[in-house]
């Protein structure tokens, strides 16, 4: 089983969105996936209550000891504000960490404290959990992705993919999809643009 930690210890930088997302892709990869959401306000569950019954499932975790034993795959949903104990115990967890980030200047700064707190954890300092981080509602093209390029270059850490700022993400989750449960025709570039995210993840 492989765990796979969203953390950004900002409110609003799209953690739920790459989680849920995520785990929907995993999922119509026919893959046996849980969602944990750690965060209070639950938006993932909230997601998850509306995700209908035909499509490929989701299962929900509320704690560790009742994750089934053919899961293939663990996506949290950590909460903001994420620091210190809490941290490292869920640095622990993972075996990968994808951090979102936006590409504004208050989100960058917010960051910046947080990405070095994580590189120096232990199970990432001994490669037992590996950091990539995900461009979030941005466009790659950009000047405001070039800046975002730019500055996750500084700390050297791989960008492993984007999330632009499109509504396709907004519409799916008002009725518990995924991109990935959309139709080719309507999410096919966005679907694209998730193959280095899923790449890096499924990469050993």
């Amino acid at each position: 089983m492989q765990a796979i930690l969203i953390a950004n210890p900002k409110g609003g930088s799209g953690k739920t969105t790459l989680a849920t997302n995520l785990a929907g892709c995993l999922a119509h990869a026919g893959d046996a996936v849980c969602l944990w959401d750690l965060d209070r306000q639950h938006s993932s569950l909230e997601w998850l209550k509306l995700r209908p019954s035909h499509l490929p499932r989701i299962v929900r975790l509320d704690q560790r000891e009742h994750l089934p034993k053919k899961a293939q795959w663990l996506v949290l949903d950590s909460p903001a504000a994420l620091h210190g104990k809490r941290l490292t115990e869920l640095v622990k967890e993972a075996h990968k960490v994808l951090v979102p980030i936006q590409p504004s200047l208050y989100d960058i700064n917010a960051t910046r404290d947080f990405l070095a707190e994580l590189k120096e954890e232990k199970a990432v300092r001994k490669q037992k959990a590996f950091v990539g981080v995900v461009g979030s509602r941005v466009d790659p093209r950009t000047r405001a992705g070039a800046q975002l390029i730019t500055y996750i270059r500084e700390h050297d850490l791989p960008l492993v993919g984007w999330v632009r700022d499109t509504t396709l993400y907004v519409n799916a989750a008002f009725e518990g999809r995924s991109i990935f449960d959309l139709p080719a025709w309507q999410a096919e570039r966005e679907q694209a643009m998730w193959r280095p995210i899923l790449e890096w993840v499924q990469a050993e």
